[in-house]
């Protein structure tokens, strides 16, 4: 049952982490003055998916346990913005609107942790890495927001 339920959570993760294809980084990103702690390309794809193998086997693991209610519900909760940040971002190109969509983001994360390490400390341990990371796009995108001042007052095409 465990890896049938770990299957399933993580094809949530990836369903979420389509979203990366679906609406890529672009020219626009290139073109933004970034924080000077952005990582490489190449840092992202290889932490989401280890990000994402933690936080299938953190959900795998406190669905097989009664009262398990809250903490799957955050952990919807957080999946669903997360795979919302992306066409948000890179998609309408809205800095500020990220921003907001981060941030409930990252106290989503945050509930789902404490929810979870109540029934299972294992799984709220494999869920800390997904808020430090969290915590580092959060600043990434308030340092964009604050470096690209233009840009996040108007997102490209809002009409003005």
């Amino acid at each position: 049952m465990f890896w049938l339920l770990f299957c399933i959570f993580f094809a949530a993760c990836l369903g979420a982490g389509a979203t990366g294809g679906l609406f890529p980084p672009g020219a626009w990103y290139r073109g933004l003055n970034k924080p000077w702690f952005t990582p490489p390309d190449w840092v992202f794809p290889v932490t989401w998916i280890t990000l994402y193998v933690c936080m299938s086997v953190a959900g795998a693991r406190v669905a097989l346990l009664e009262g398990s209610g809250v903490a799957l519900a955050f952990w919807s909760l957080q999946i669903a913005l997360n795979g919302l940040w992306t066409p948000v971002f890179f998609g309408l190109k809205n800095i500020r609107l990220g921003m907001g969509v981060v941030g409930l983001l990252w106290f989503a994360v945050l509930s789902c942790l404490l929810a979870m390490w109540q029934l299972d400390a294992v799984a709220g341990l494999l869920f800390v890495p997904y808020l430090i990371w969290v915590s580092i796009a959060s600043a990434l995108n308030a340092g964009v927001w604050k470096l690209n001042p233009e840009m996040a007052r108007e997102p490209p095409g809002a009409a003005g």
